[in-house]
């Protein structure tokens, strides 16, 4: 009992360290404070998460036309969990500026537009068994971002018609 004590508290230590190294971070130390900075200004944050997944579509881009080897797979398949965690954030922060009313359309042609070239560097992608399920991922999560931009986009045209006095604003106020 003395030894199995000790070994089953190393144990129970070891479990969170495994899930703390399996935990990717798509954006850099930089972007983060890029971000943080935008702070809740909903133009310039949706904007950065834009740029940001626009960056790691060029390098998927990039990687498409390498030589298929088992170290491309493994680059494939971390930038495309990366790709769909962006994209996963972004359209969290579409729910939340939607929401509270913010005026975003000066933020949703440039996403369409990006929206639309990201699907063609997906649909560029042949599957292989080392990043078959990130590639699905990325896909789902594109399916999904692509139908709500256009919402939200319907929904903040409409919106902003019947109530033009709040144009620019960050949030609808309450009355």
């Amino acid at each position: 009992m003395r030894t199995l004590t000790p070994f089953l508290l190393c144990l129970l230590l070891a479990v969170p360290l495994c899930a703390q190294k399996n935990k990717r971070d798509p954006l850099t130390p930089a972007q983060t404070d890029q971000i943080a900075e935008a702070g809740i200004a909903p133009v310039d944050r949706l904007n950065l998460y834009v740029k940001f997944t626009g960056e790691h579509a060029d390098t998927i881009q990039g990687l498409i036309k390498r030589a298929h080897s088992a170290a491309r797979a493994h680059r494939m398949d971390d930038e495309l969990q990366d790709f769909a965690a962006l994209m996963d954030e972004l359209s969290s922060n579409l729910d939340i500026y939607a929401d509270r009313k913010a005026d975003i359309r000066k933020s949703m042609k440039p996403m369409n537009e990006a929206i639309q070239h990201w699907q063609q560097v997906l649909n560029g992608i042949t599957k292989e068994p080392g990043f078959d399920v990130s590639l699905q991922d990325a896909i789902d999560s594109i399916t999904d971002l692509t139908a709500q931009a256009k919402q939200v986009t319907a929904d903040q045209d409409a919106y902003f018609k019947l109530h033009p006095d709040e144009k620019d604003q960050d949030r609808a106020e309450p009355k």
